[in-house]
């Protein structure tokens, strides 16, 4: 009974991070897209509102953060290939031997 316990848990896990990664980074960038709109102003929205400085900032940050998850996993992908693992120890990701 342990064993379908420790599975279940397993699957909860690779549940949560695909929910997160595969649903929560193509939210993040159409919220990018949005707030680049909401930035431009002008056709760009419905009600032909002047340009917010706001919007670009705000798609900035979305478009950061959604290149850096990509470029975290394409590290992870590498490192494990490599035959070496990402560590997080420092405030960047760095390559490390694996233990």
């Amino acid at each position: 009974m342990d064993n379908l316990r420790f599975a279940l848990e397993g699957a909860w896990k690779v549940l949560a991070i695909g929910l997160v990664v595969g649903a929560g980074v193509p939210v993040v960038f159409a919220l990018g897209i949005r707030s680049l709109a909401f930035g431009a102003g002008g056709d760009a929205e419905t009600d032909h509102a002047a340009p917010h400085p706001l919007g670009r900032v705000l798609a900035t940050l979305c478009f950061v953060v959604v290149v850096a998850v990509v470029a975290i996993g394409l590290a992870i992908i590498v490192a494990s290939g490599l035959g070496k693992e990402v560590s997080f120890d420092h405030v960047f990701p760095t390559f490390a031997d694996k233990k």
